[in-house]
């Protein structure tokens, strides 16, 4: 592989956007050093290269967080909505106008090509501005009883200092979507990124600040050791809320621990989306749905698709079409122009999905197209499509998180749906049909949280996000995602 002088340019380019990022903790309003002095190493996943250090935070920097954000919750909720509307309009527009320097830190850190990078920047951006038009929209409600004895006065109000936990695949878009509802809400936040991709989220807590949000509003402590952070502020008393998107193992824990001190939850988890395709289907519309819905990310969302059931009849069509598709694309550093596809966030996931693969084809499983890993660095792998796929295959009952769509044929339009819920978990769905009656009958039977009918994205600001069963409580985005982060109060008053 050859460096040409476009390559030399953005990396020095890279060099000097992550140059500029604050990487230590941040409480108060202030940035320090972890007490302990100890720092982390963030890695690009296209070349193995250390591009920063982090502050790694622990015990004592969690709980320093938490005491600020119990300190400050009073003063804060008591800030007048149209001013908590107006930090995160100004955050959003911040977010617009470095929307390339953004782009190049989550590439860089997280390793998706620069349009996807330049993509999540601006539906980030979006929940920002969203929110800042729901924060003067807290209502309430006054009614009489039925007696006409009393007023019924409903208010809502700040539910209290929120744990915010995000994961790495989309390290700026997760971030805002909690961050954009809790201070809309008038809460405060202790928050803790992903150590794989912590750069994007630091670069965010310096815009929040020249927008405008007061010191101890937003704490943020990175670690490689979550427990050692998440559980102080979980334990604390303090906090009120937690909001943690990630798998459902580590959900559960959480769960486990928010109910010491009922604390409000919501939980955005694991997925395991069925992609079903019937035979009057729009072919080449499908095609295109399935690789938006498992290639966004290098197939590293949680809404990916992860089983592609076909009907019998055209599912060796299908099958084909999509391995020309995914076969034509350019995998390449997020970084270069042209890539399409770029690596997975590190080695270990890498591995996870080589033995998947390794396993469904020892069970039967055809390789259309991929299933290596190209001669290169970094931590790659081929768009890959199986054929014959067995029931049994690990990645049928798996997250696969890569780039890799196992196909299986289905007879029935009631067989697609016993498969399609064959599963724990219920986030996404997606499925193509021109039968009208077809597509809302099948949509409502899906046990999900979110369909797709004829198309492969779902995710919106402007829509409700979440699942149901494993995969999660409560919903993010939409007109009541900042429902999350309130809470009812209702007082009686007699009527004179």
């Amino acid at each position: 592989m050859t460096t040409n002088a476009s390559d030399l340019r953005t990396s020095q380019r890279a060099r000097e956007v992550i140059a500029t990022v604050n990487t230590g903790v941040f409480i108060d309003g202030q940035w320090g050093e972890a007490a302990s002095g100890a720092r982390f190493d963030v890695v690009n996943p296209a070349t193995e290269e250390v591009v920063a250090t982090v502050a790694d935070g622990g015990p004592e920097d969690a709980l320093r967080a938490i005491e600020t954000a119990g300190r400050v919750q009073r003063d804060w909720a008591r800030t007048a909505p149209r001013e908590r509307g107006e930090i995160l309009r100004r955050a959003y527009d911040l977010i617009m106008a470095r929307q390339d320097e953004l782009a190049l830190i989550m590439t860089t850190e997280m390793g998706k090509p620069l349009a996807e990078a330049r993509g999540e920047v601006a539906y980030a951006a979006e929940f920002f501005r969203w929110f800042s038009e729901e924060a003067v929209r807290i209502g309430g409600d006054l009614t009489t009883t039925g007696d006409g004895k009393n007023r019924i006065l409903v208010s809502r109000e700040p539910v209290g200092p929120s744990v915010l936990v995000t994961p790495w695949n989309f390290p700026l878009a997760m971030g805002t979507r909690k961050i954009g509802p809790a201070i809309a809400a008038g809460c405060t936040i202790v928050f803790k990124p992903a150590n794989l991709t912590p750069l994007s989220s630091l670069a965010l807590v310096d815009i929040l600040v020249e927008a405008g949000l007061p010191a101890g509003v937003l704490n943020v402590v990175c670690t490689i050791d979550a427990s050692s952070v998440v559980s102080p502020w979980m334990a604390s008393g303090i906090a009120r809320k937690i909001s943690f998107t990630g798998s459902t193992a580590v959900g559960v824990r959480l769960l486990e621990q928010a109910s010491q001190h009922v604390m409000r939850s919501s939980m955005e988890l694991g997925g395991n989306a069925p992609f079903v395709v019937f035979e009057d289907a729009d072919l080449d519309r499908a095609v295109e749905g399935a690789v938006a819905a498992k290639m966004r990310n290098m197939g590293e969302a949680c809404t990916a698709a992860n089983r592609i059931f076909v009907q019998r009849p055209i599912a060796e069509e299908f099958a084909r079409r999509l391995a020309a598709r995914l076969g034509a694309l350019s995998v390449g550093d997020g970084a270069e122009p042209g890539t399409e596809v770029g690596p997975l966030v590190e080695e270990k996931a890498l591995r996870k999905v080589q033995e998947l693969v390794d396993d469904a084809v020892g069970k039967g499983a055809k390789v259309v197209c991929g299933g290596n890993r190209p001669d290169r660095p970094g931590y790659f792998y081929s768009p890959t499509v199986l054929s014959d796929v067995s029931a049994d295959a690990d990645l049928m009952a798996e997250e696969i998180f890569g780039p890799v769509a196992p196909v299986v044929p289905f007879d029935t339009e009631e067989e697609a749906v016993r498969l399609a819920n064959d599963t724990p978990w219920g986030l996404a769905g997606y499925l193509f049909t021109q039968d009208v009656d077809r597509g809302f009958r099948v949509g409502e039977a899906l046990e999900v949280g979110m369909v797709g009918l004829n198309t492969g994205i779902v995710s919106n600001p402007a829509a409700p996000f979440g699942g149901v069963k494993a995969s999660g409580l409560g919903r993010e985005g939409g007109r009541v995602g900042i429902d999350e982060f309130l809470e009812y109060k209702y007082m009686a008053i007699p009527r004179a």
